[in-house]
């Protein structure tokens, strides 16, 4: 399911889907901000919100990207990463965060990075996880990451508009095979099919898709300006990711260890 509270920021005049434990911040304890992964919502963080021993240590925030979840760009159709960002850094200030850490998988990971980029003296630290910092480009594919220009495309052709448009389930499957992998349990397959499908309907939830999915296939890359990110950063990759070799770019990185 998508988030059930949400907050009006300027940015794109935009309502962001957010779920914050406890429903407020408590000032003694520091801020982890949670961005999900493509197609996914704030429920993705379900494991988090319900640990005891993190909602002890730490306010968790997890904020649903444009084109995701309850979050409704009402300035306009297109937007990018750099916008949903922005929104993010904006919820945070419209919530009274701070200055926070950030956690973004996949997708939420270069969310994150672009977070840190445009307020560093917001962003306390990063932990993307299972993510990249190029762009759809031939390098990155030489390291093992999948086109995705091609595979958007067939989808961007066949999402046409209709009053009736429910996201169908070759790409739900895709999301869910991508996501999670031969770890997701039947139980988290049915839950993302749902959720997807609700997400996802009406002419709404058809124009949000098209342009989620064009944020994935035609984002520009970072790997100059992570030189720039000062904050400490705590990158985890798998261990067959050959991505792990754009770590050493970010100006504190001191070492690199594969688990």
């Amino acid at each position: 399911m998508a988030a059930t509270t949400t907050v009006f920021v300027p940015h794109l005049d935009t309502q962001a889907g957010f779920k914050l434990s406890h429903g407020r911040v408590d000032p003694a304890k520091p801020t982890v901000v949670l961005v999900n992964s493509m197609c996914t919502t704030a429920a993705l963080f379900a494991p988090q919100f319900a640990s005891a021993r993190l909602l002890d240590a730490a306010n968790l925030l997890a904020i649903e990207p444009l084109g995701h979840g309850a979050t409704r760009c009402r300035g306009g159709e297109h937007f990018t990463y750099w916008d949903s960002a922005l929104v993010a850094l904006q919820v945070m200030e419209a919530l009274g965060v701070e200055k926070a850490y950030a956690l973004g998988t996949s997708q939420g990971g270069w969310i994150v990075t672009r977070m840190a980029l445009l307020r560093p003296d917001k962003i306390l630290g990063l932990l993307p996880l299972g993510t990249s910092m190029d762009g759809e480009t031939a390098d990155s594919r030489s390291k093992g990451c999948w086109d995705a220009p091609p595979l958007a495309a067939v989808f961007l052709d066949k999402w046409q508009p209709t009053p009736n448009f429910v996201v169908g389930d070759d790409w739900i499957g895709a999301v869910i095979s991508s996501g999670f992998g031969t770890t997701s349990s039947e139980e988290e397959a049915a839950f993302w099919t749902k959720t997807l499908r609700e997400v996802y309907s009406g002419e709404e939830g058809r124009k949000k898709l098209r342009i989620a999915v064009m944020c994935l296939a035609e984002r520009d890359a970072l790997l100059f300006r992570v030189r720039d990110i000062k904050c400490p950063v705590h990158w985890l990759q798998v261990r067959k990711s050959s991505l792990v070799l754009y770590v050493p770019r970010y100006v504190n990185c001191q070492r690199i260890v594969v688990l």
